[in-house]
């Protein structure tokens, strides 16, 4: 009998663990506290998803509503969203390496992208790291130079990026 693909599931608090397990693995040179995900799980639970399949996580996502051109810090706590949100932040996408290839990647931004049109919000915003951009050029995103984004990207590294798509109006 075939295995079901993973699918998408909203995320809960108790999916905390399994996620700062997956991040450790995608995203070792880029740690952040399980405060931040439980605060962004508690400030926009709808952006928060995981990719389950097989009574295991492979991956989740973290997204929410923020402003243009203004990331947060890596490893920063928000307090709260913004009351005039201007775009929609995917804070971070893991997925680990058996996950990546599946087109799991694609139906959650097609996804997000959904969320943020819903929220009434004109695009998309992220930080691309570890030789991420490829990727998310192919879903339509594009670097945006702007000279004031360098001190935004500081707690990053020299190769993040920060990048947004326009949503169809």
């Amino acid at each position: 009998m075939p295995v079901p693909l993973p699918t998408w599931r909203p995320m809960t608090a108790t999916d905390l663990p399994a996620v700062m397990a997956i991040a450790a693995v995608v995203h070792p040179d880029y740690p952040e506290d399980e405060a931040v995900f439980a605060e962004r799980l508690r400030l926009f639970p709808e952006g928060c998803l995981v990719l389950e399949g097989g009574g295991h996580l492979h991956g989740y996502v973290v997204s929410h509503p923020w402003s243009r051109a203004a990331p947060p810090a890596l490893n920063s706590l928000l307090d709260e969203l913004p009351g005039h949100a201007t775009c929609f932040y995917i804070h971070d996408l893991a997925l680990l390496p058996a996950a990546r290839g599946s087109g799991a990647g694609r139906a959650i931004v097609a996804r997000l992208a959904e969320i943020a049109a819903r929220c009434g919000l004109p695009c998309l915003a992220l930080v691309a790291i570890d030789g991420s951009p490829g990727f998310w050029q192919r879903h339509g995103f594009r670097v945006l130079h702007d000279g004031a984004l360098a001190a935004k990207l500081a707690s990053y590294d020299d190769a993040a990026r920060y990048m947004e798509r326009k949503l169809d109006s």
